[in-house]
């Protein structure tokens, strides 16, 4: 008979997974990612090291590890990273070790980077990565909610703009694409890849015990 310590089917031990939501900015990936750490207990936010100047607010360590260039750069030379890149005169990078760890614990992390680090990712952990790319509903829809926030000056945003074309033209890299026309649809859509893919059999750890306890029965 199967052992009555086993778990639940839908509780088997798995492999946790990194789950990498990109966008440009505005599109909505800032705000689906809080909207997910709110209600998913299973994943959490990978803290990324970065140069950029701490804002008021943040701790460092929780929103993100602060750094100095030097710094930066003796860890990117040490290969601490499993992914970095410069961003709008910054460098932010992903920390390998804590990474490598959680995944193997089964847990899972959530990822707000671009497509140059997605890219990265997914050549190094290619099985644990899960990428989606979120698109703004129209060109047009993306610079009123850039120009909306009423913090970036109009060249800061005609940058902006003409990065979100850059990025958009790599959706078709990505495993999933959808449309952020309205936040709580797009939260739906996303929460519904995240559970598919916790049960992918791949990362299902445990199917192998417990099957070989079912056949024994």
């Amino acid at each position: 008979m199967a052992s009555p310590d086993l778990k639940p089917s839908d509780t088997l031990q798995r492999r946790g997974l990194m789950l990498i939501l990109s966008s440009p900015s505005g599109a909505g990936k800032t705000t689906i990612s809080r909207m997910l750490l709110e209600a998913d207990d299973e994943i959490c936010l990978s803290v990324s090291v970065t140069t950029r100047p701490k804002r008021p607010g943040e701790v460092d360590g929780k929103d993100y590890i602060f750094v100095d260039q030097a710094e930066f750069d003796r860890m990117v030379e040490d290969d601490h990273f499993l992914e970095w890149a410069p961003v709008f005169g910054y460098c932010y990078g992903t920390p390998k070790a804590q990474v490598k760890a959680g995944l193997r614990e089964g847990q899972d992390f959530l990822f707000d980077i671009d497509w140059q680090g997605t890219q990265q990712l997914y050549q190094k952990l290619e099985i644990d990565v899960v990428r989606v790319f979120l698109l703004p509903p129209s060109i047009d829809e993306l610079r009123r909610r850039l120009t909306g926030r009423g913090t970036d000056s109009a060249d800061v945003i005609a940058r902006r703009m003409e990065r979100a074309r850059a990025e958009i033209s790599h959706w078709d890299g990505y495993d999933y694409v959808v449309v952020n026309d309205d936040i709580g649809h797009c939260f739906d859509k996303v929460r519904e890849i995240l559970h598919a893919e916790r049960m992918k059999r791949a990362r299902q750890t445990g199917l192998i015990g417990f099957v070989r306890e079912l056949m024994r029965d």
